[in-house]
């Protein structure tokens, strides 16, 4: 029996939309690049990419937990010496909410130009709008990922 490889022409992708309101960060982050990746479909093959589109909305409404947001720290630096700055999960979730789920989701996809492939899929909005309602994305439930009130 010879192994399945899929066919660029075979892939079909769909559209989903995540409500972060509530959701933890890193339960969220994990299902979204399982479903980025195409782990969730039968055809998978980890050197193709697979996966689906993915909106997430709401970005600006989630939960950081462990005191996450005092003691993690986003890094970025110019290439300068003495240039490096760090940011505050909490002043980060609090000013660019979309690129504290990207740096999460970017970490949980493979390195190099098939992750940054599978990322271009990911799209992130700190409110409840989003322009992508002529796909018809459908709703992505994560059950396990709110924050028990």
């Amino acid at each position: 029996m010879r192994t399945y490889s899929p066919k660029p022409s075979e892939i079909v992708r769909a559209w989903h939309v995540v409500d972060a309101d509530g959701l933890v960060l890193g339960r969220l982050a994990t299902e979204v690049a399982s479903v980025l990746r195409g782990k969730h479909k039968a055809m998978f093959a980890p050197h193709l990419d697979t996966g689906d589109h993915v909106v997430v909305v709401n970005a600006a409404k989630l939960v950081l937990t462990a005191n996450k947001g005092d003691q993690k720290f986003a890094y970025h630096h110019s290439g300068y010496p003495g240039s490096l700055r760090a940011t505050s999960y909490t002043e980060l979730l609090a000013d660019k909410p979309e690129e504290l789920v990207e740096r999460a989701v970017r970490g949980m996809l493979p390195k190099g130009t098939l992750g940054r492939q599978m990322l271009a899929k990911l799209k992130v909005y700190a409110g409840p709008d989003h322009p992508h309602a002529a796909q018809s994305p459908q709703r992505l439930e994560i059950p396990g990922a709110r924050r028990a009130s």
